[in-house]
Protein backbone atom coordinates (compact mmCIF):
# COMPACT_ATOMS: atom_id res chain seq x y z
CA UNK A 1 0.00 0.00 0.00
CA UNK A 2 1.64 3.45 -1.15
CA UNK A 3 0.63 6.99 -0.68
CA UNK A 4 3.02 9.09 -3.03
CA UNK A 5 2.27 7.54 -6.24
CA UNK A 6 -1.63 6.81 -6.42
CA UNK A 7 -1.17 4.64 -9.97
CA UNK A 8 -5.00 3.60 -9.80
CA UNK A 9 -6.11 7.28 -9.93
CA UNK A 10 -3.62 7.89 -12.55
CA UNK A 11 -4.79 5.48 -14.89
CA UNK A 12 -8.63 6.91 -14.30
CA UNK A 13 -7.80 10.01 -15.08
CA UNK A 14 -5.96 9.47 -18.04
CA UNK A 15 -8.96 7.53 -19.34
CA UNK A 16 -11.41 9.86 -18.28
CA UNK A 17 -9.15 12.59 -20.00
CA UNK A 18 -9.32 10.11 -23.15
CA UNK A 19 -13.09 9.52 -23.43
CA UNK A 20 -14.21 13.25 -22.40
CA UNK A 21 -12.20 14.37 -25.75
CA UNK A 22 -14.17 11.53 -27.56
CA UNK A 23 -17.32 12.75 -25.93
CA UNK A 24 -16.34 16.74 -26.79
CA UNK A 25 -15.63 15.16 -30.38
CA UNK A 26 -18.75 13.58 -30.97
CA UNK A 27 -20.67 16.77 -28.95
CA UNK A 28 -19.03 19.08 -32.02
CA UNK A 29 -19.98 16.66 -34.57
CA UNK A 30 -23.82 16.20 -33.64
CA UNK A 31 -23.60 20.15 -32.98
CA UNK A 32 -21.93 20.94 -36.74
CA UNK A 33 -22.95 17.84 -38.93
CA UNK A 34 -19.51 17.09 -40.01
CA UNK A 35 -17.97 13.79 -38.79
CA UNK A 36 -14.85 15.31 -39.20
CA UNK A 37 -15.18 17.47 -36.77
CA UNK A 38 -10.98 18.07 -36.92
CA UNK A 39 -8.88 17.50 -39.94
CA UNK A 40 -6.91 14.87 -37.93
CA UNK A 41 -10.32 12.93 -37.81
CA UNK A 42 -10.11 12.24 -41.73
CA UNK A 43 -7.28 14.35 -43.42
CA UNK A 44 -7.37 12.10 -46.65
CA UNK A 45 -11.47 11.87 -46.50
CA UNK A 46 -11.21 15.99 -46.44
CA UNK A 47 -8.98 16.28 -49.02
CA UNK A 48 -11.13 14.44 -51.41
CA UNK A 49 -14.22 16.34 -50.08
CA UNK A 50 -12.38 19.69 -51.07
CA UNK A 51 -11.77 18.61 -54.22
CA UNK A 52 -15.33 17.52 -54.88
CA UNK A 53 -16.48 20.95 -53.86
CA UNK A 54 -14.81 22.53 -55.68
CA UNK A 55 -15.95 20.34 -58.61
CA UNK A 56 -19.20 21.54 -57.24
CA UNK A 57 -18.89 25.26 -57.39
CA UNK A 58 -17.08 25.03 -60.65
CA UNK A 59 -21.00 23.45 -62.34
CA UNK A 60 -22.88 25.76 -60.13
CA UNK A 61 -21.45 28.50 -61.95
CA UNK A 62 -21.94 26.42 -65.42
CA UNK A 63 -25.35 26.04 -64.57
CA UNK A 64 -25.53 29.79 -63.70
CA UNK A 65 -23.99 30.67 -67.75
CA UNK A 66 -26.42 27.82 -68.88
CA UNK A 67 -29.10 29.29 -67.82
CA UNK A 68 -28.15 32.73 -68.80
CA UNK A 69 -27.93 31.07 -72.35
CA UNK A 70 -31.47 29.87 -72.51
CA UNK A 71 -32.71 33.25 -71.38
CA UNK A 72 -30.25 34.78 -74.53
CA UNK A 73 -31.66 31.77 -76.72
CA UNK A 74 -35.41 32.41 -75.24
CA UNK A 75 -34.90 36.24 -76.40
CA UNK A 76 -33.38 35.27 -79.92
CA UNK A 77 -36.58 33.43 -80.52
CA UNK A 78 -39.05 36.36 -78.97
CA UNK A 79 -37.44 38.74 -81.85
CA UNK A 80 -37.60 36.15 -84.18
CA UNK A 81 -41.39 35.73 -83.72
CA UNK A 82 -42.04 39.65 -84.00
CA UNK A 83 -39.87 38.74 -87.04
CA UNK A 84 -42.22 36.39 -88.55
CA UNK A 85 -45.09 38.54 -87.62
CA UNK A 86 -43.63 41.72 -89.49
CA UNK A 87 -42.98 39.09 -92.57
CA UNK A 88 -46.62 37.68 -92.78
CA UNK A 89 -48.04 41.21 -92.86
CA UNK A 90 -45.73 42.26 -95.61
CA UNK A 91 -46.65 39.27 -97.43
CA UNK A 92 -50.33 40.30 -97.13
CA UNK A 93 -49.83 43.48 -97.68
CA UNK A 94 -47.61 42.34 -101.30
CA UNK A 95 -50.69 40.53 -101.92
CA UNK A 96 -53.01 43.84 -101.43
CA UNK A 97 -50.40 45.65 -103.97
CA UNK A 98 -51.57 43.26 -106.50
CA UNK A 99 -54.89 43.54 -106.95
CA UNK A 100 -55.67 44.89 -110.11
CA UNK A 101 -57.98 46.57 -108.67
CA UNK A 102 -56.28 48.92 -106.66
CA UNK A 103 -54.80 52.05 -107.39
CA UNK A 104 -51.36 53.51 -107.17
CA UNK A 105 -52.23 55.70 -104.99
CA UNK A 106 -53.20 52.88 -103.08
CA UNK A 107 -50.29 50.82 -103.29
CA UNK A 108 -48.13 53.73 -102.32
CA UNK A 109 -50.07 53.41 -99.00
CA UNK A 110 -49.45 49.70 -98.58
CA UNK A 111 -45.94 50.37 -99.35
CA UNK A 112 -46.04 52.99 -96.46
CA UNK A 113 -46.57 50.61 -94.14
CA UNK A 114 -44.28 47.61 -96.21
CA UNK A 115 -41.36 50.11 -95.23
CA UNK A 116 -41.81 51.07 -91.78
CA UNK A 117 -42.44 47.06 -90.86
CA UNK A 118 -39.26 46.47 -93.12
CA UNK A 119 -37.56 49.58 -90.89
CA UNK A 120 -38.87 47.67 -87.87
CA UNK A 121 -36.98 43.94 -89.07
CA UNK A 122 -33.82 46.12 -89.91
CA UNK A 123 -33.93 47.79 -86.10
CA UNK A 124 -33.59 44.72 -84.85
CA UNK A 125 -30.55 43.56 -85.79
CA UNK A 126 -28.55 45.94 -83.13
CA UNK A 127 -30.72 44.26 -80.19
CA UNK A 128 -28.16 42.85 -77.52
CA UNK A 129 -28.68 40.71 -74.67
CA UNK A 130 -26.26 42.49 -71.92
CA UNK A 131 -23.82 43.58 -74.53
CA UNK A 132 -23.88 40.33 -76.77
CA UNK A 133 -25.68 40.77 -80.37
CA UNK A 134 -28.37 38.77 -80.82
CA UNK A 135 -29.40 38.60 -84.29
CA UNK A 136 -26.12 39.70 -85.78
CA UNK A 137 -24.08 36.71 -86.55
CA UNK A 138 -22.43 36.49 -82.65
CA UNK A 139 -21.37 33.29 -81.84
CA UNK A 140 -21.57 32.64 -78.12
CA UNK A 141 -19.47 29.83 -76.52
CA UNK A 142 -20.76 28.83 -72.75
CA UNK A 143 -19.18 26.16 -70.30
CA UNK A 144 -21.10 23.19 -69.63
CA UNK A 145 -19.53 21.24 -67.28
CA UNK A 146 -16.12 19.27 -66.42
CA UNK A 147 -14.04 16.59 -68.20
CA UNK A 148 -12.36 13.83 -66.49
CA UNK A 149 -9.36 16.15 -66.65
CA UNK A 150 -11.18 18.82 -64.37
CA UNK A 151 -11.24 20.87 -67.36
CA UNK A 152 -13.72 23.20 -69.08
CA UNK A 153 -16.20 21.42 -71.47
CA UNK A 154 -17.12 24.14 -74.04
CA UNK A 155 -20.42 24.38 -76.44
CA UNK A 156 -20.53 27.10 -79.51
CA UNK A 157 -24.27 28.02 -80.07
CA UNK A 158 -25.43 28.37 -83.41
CA UNK A 159 -26.00 31.99 -84.43
CA UNK A 160 -28.78 33.68 -85.81
CA UNK A 161 -27.58 37.09 -88.53
CA UNK A 162 -30.65 39.75 -89.72
CA UNK A 163 -27.91 40.65 -92.06
CA UNK A 164 -28.24 37.60 -94.38
CA UNK A 165 -28.82 37.83 -98.05
CA UNK A 166 -32.44 36.65 -97.69
CA UNK A 167 -33.32 39.29 -95.17
CA UNK A 168 -31.18 42.06 -96.86
CA UNK A 169 -33.64 41.80 -99.37
CA UNK A 170 -36.45 43.30 -97.87
CA UNK A 171 -34.11 45.69 -95.40
CA UNK A 172 -34.99 49.58 -95.56
CA UNK A 173 -31.85 51.02 -97.25
CA UNK A 174 -31.05 54.88 -97.34
CA UNK A 175 -34.55 55.90 -97.53
CA UNK A 176 -36.16 53.55 -100.25
CA UNK A 177 -36.84 49.61 -100.39
CA UNK A 178 -35.14 47.72 -102.53
CA UNK A 179 -38.03 45.54 -103.31
CA UNK A 180 -41.00 47.84 -102.42
CA UNK A 181 -44.55 47.43 -103.17
CA UNK A 182 -45.41 51.02 -104.93
CA UNK A 183 -46.30 49.06 -108.24
CA UNK A 184 -47.66 45.90 -109.67
CA UNK A 185 -44.21 44.59 -110.84
CA UNK A 186 -42.54 45.56 -107.43
CA UNK A 187 -45.00 43.91 -105.29
CA UNK A 188 -44.80 40.87 -106.54
CA UNK A 189 -40.94 40.41 -107.00
CA UNK A 190 -41.45 41.43 -103.02
CA UNK A 191 -43.48 38.56 -102.56
CA UNK A 192 -41.26 36.13 -103.85
CA UNK A 193 -38.21 38.01 -101.64
CA UNK A 194 -40.42 37.82 -98.81
CA UNK A 195 -40.72 33.77 -99.29
CA UNK A 196 -37.02 33.70 -99.83
CA UNK A 197 -37.02 35.47 -95.90
CA UNK A 198 -39.66 33.36 -94.50
CA UNK A 199 -37.60 29.99 -95.54
CA UNK A 200 -34.14 31.42 -93.63
CA UNK A 201 -36.21 32.76 -90.61
CA UNK A 202 -37.48 28.95 -90.34
CA UNK A 203 -33.59 28.00 -90.74
CA UNK A 204 -32.71 30.88 -87.95
CA UNK A 205 -35.72 29.62 -85.52
CA UNK A 206 -34.66 25.94 -85.55
CA UNK A 207 -31.10 26.95 -84.96
CA UNK A 208 -32.54 28.37 -81.97
CA UNK A 209 -34.70 25.78 -81.16
CA UNK A 210 -31.77 23.54 -81.48
CA UNK A 211 -29.75 25.75 -78.56
CA UNK A 212 -32.92 25.89 -76.36
CA UNK A 213 -32.87 21.77 -76.64
CA UNK A 214 -28.82 21.27 -76.19
CA UNK A 215 -28.69 24.10 -73.29
CA UNK A 216 -31.68 21.92 -71.42
CA UNK A 217 -30.25 18.99 -71.80
CA UNK A 218 -27.00 19.77 -70.26
CA UNK A 219 -28.26 21.85 -67.91
CA UNK A 220 -30.29 18.74 -66.48
CA UNK A 221 -27.16 17.03 -67.23
CA UNK A 222 -24.96 19.33 -64.60
CA UNK A 223 -27.77 19.23 -62.04
CA UNK A 224 -27.64 15.16 -62.28
CA UNK A 225 -23.73 15.85 -61.93
CA UNK A 226 -24.25 18.03 -58.73
CA UNK A 227 -26.53 15.65 -57.12
CA UNK A 228 -24.39 12.64 -57.37
CA UNK A 229 -21.14 14.76 -56.27
CA UNK A 230 -22.83 16.11 -53.27
CA UNK A 231 -24.12 12.67 -52.50
CA UNK A 232 -20.72 11.72 -53.05
CA UNK A 233 -19.43 14.62 -50.61
CA UNK A 234 -21.87 14.33 -48.21
CA UNK A 235 -20.89 10.40 -47.33
CA UNK A 236 -17.57 11.72 -46.85
CA UNK A 237 -18.05 14.74 -44.60
CA UNK A 238 -21.98 14.18 -43.16
CA UNK A 239 -22.14 12.91 -39.69
CA UNK A 240 -24.94 10.23 -39.50
CA UNK A 241 -26.95 11.63 -36.40
CA UNK A 242 -28.58 7.89 -35.81
CA UNK A 243 -25.07 6.36 -35.16
CA UNK A 244 -23.30 9.28 -33.68
CA UNK A 245 -25.78 10.09 -30.98
CA UNK A 246 -25.60 5.97 -30.37
CA UNK A 247 -21.65 7.00 -29.72
CA UNK A 248 -22.29 9.99 -27.90
CA UNK A 249 -24.39 8.37 -25.30
CA UNK A 250 -21.78 5.89 -24.82
CA UNK A 251 -19.05 8.72 -24.53
CA UNK A 252 -21.23 10.12 -22.03
CA UNK A 253 -21.51 6.98 -19.67
CA UNK A 254 -17.88 6.32 -19.98
CA UNK A 255 -17.39 9.89 -18.71
CA UNK A 256 -19.87 9.40 -15.75
CA UNK A 257 -18.45 6.27 -14.85
CA UNK A 258 -14.49 7.34 -15.24
CA UNK A 259 -15.41 10.57 -13.35
CA UNK A 260 -16.73 8.07 -10.23
CA UNK A 261 -13.71 5.54 -10.39
CA UNK A 262 -11.46 8.31 -10.57
CA UNK A 263 -13.08 9.14 -7.29
CA UNK A 264 -12.99 6.16 -5.98
CA UNK A 265 -9.24 5.80 -6.56
CA UNK A 266 -8.48 8.77 -5.13
CA UNK A 267 -10.38 7.17 -1.83
CA UNK A 268 -8.07 3.96 -2.10
CA UNK A 269 -4.72 5.35 -0.21
CA UNK A 270 -6.78 6.53 2.89
CA UNK A 271 -6.85 3.53 3.67
CA UNK A 272 -3.08 3.59 4.40
CA UNK A 273 -4.48 6.09 7.65
CA UNK A 274 -5.87 2.84 9.18
CA UNK A 275 -2.56 1.73 9.44
CA UNK A 276 -1.13 4.27 11.02
CA UNK A 277 -3.40 5.23 13.34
Amino acid sequence: MIINTNTGASTAARVLANNTALLQASLKRLSTGSKIASIADDAAGMAVASRLQNKLSSLKGATSGVNNAISYSQTQDAYLEKVEEALDRMGELAMLAMDPTKSEDDRVLYDSEYSELAKFIDSLGTKEFNGQGLLDNTTITISVGLNSSGNSVSYAMGNVDLDAADYLQLKYNSGNMTYGIDTYASASTALAKIKAAQDQLATDRSTVGANLARLETEKASISILRDNLASARSRIIDVDVAEESANFAKQQILVQSGTAMLAQANVLPQSALRLIG
